[in-house]
């Protein structure tokens, strides 16, 4: 029962830009707890305390919406980034610049994140393209001329698309 929660877990956390929205969620917390803090702490308080914990709260949401609706990393990245840069002008310097470093970092994670894609059935499923060239190239002996591996990769390459051929398949 342990091993399928963490399991779970897991395949939960993979199929998310998960760290991306747990780093935003770290920055929006700090720079909204920061004017919260005793004075001493504070570098300025009053009006500045406003947009800090507006912009933290809304920090946090952008990361919770990556984690709950992962179709809109994109738009949260952007925006969480964005954030983050306005706040090391308008809140303590972003955080005393920890929370603005975390913010940033977390938006760019969030915009780079691609979702798991299973390979196409046309697809081999090599990671490495070049190493089936290679092997294909090798002779029974194991041991492979330069003429074969050119010849082997003429081979393999597919042909010269055509003025009207589309690799993405739509019609003209």
């Amino acid at each position: 029962m342990l091993l399928s929660r963490r399991r779970r877990w897991q395949r939960w956390r993979r199929s998310r830009p998960f760290w991306g929205g747990l780093l935003a969620i770290l920055a929006g917390a700090w720079i909204c707890v920061l004017p919260l803090a005793p004075l001493k702490i504070m570098l300025q308080q009053g009006v500045a305390g406003i947009p800090s914990v507006l912009m933290g709260i809304v920090m946090i949401v952008l990361g919770l919406t990556t984690w709950f609706a992962p179709a809109q990393r994109t738009l949260a990245g952007v925006l969480t980034t964005l954030i983050a840069t306005a706040a090391l002008v308008l809140s303590n310097l972003g955080g005393f610049l920890i929370g603005t470093l975390l913010g940033i970092l977390g938006g760019g994670l969030m915009f780079a994140w691609q979702p798991y894609a299973a390979p196409r059935a046309g697809e081999p499923e090599s990671a490495e393209p070049e190493f089936a060239e290679r092997s294909a190239a090798q002779s029974p002996s194991g041991t492979g001329n330069a003429e074969s591996a050119v010849g082997a990769a003429a081979a393999a390459a597919p042909p010269p698309p055509t003025t009207h051929h589309d690799p993405q398949g739509a019609q003209p």
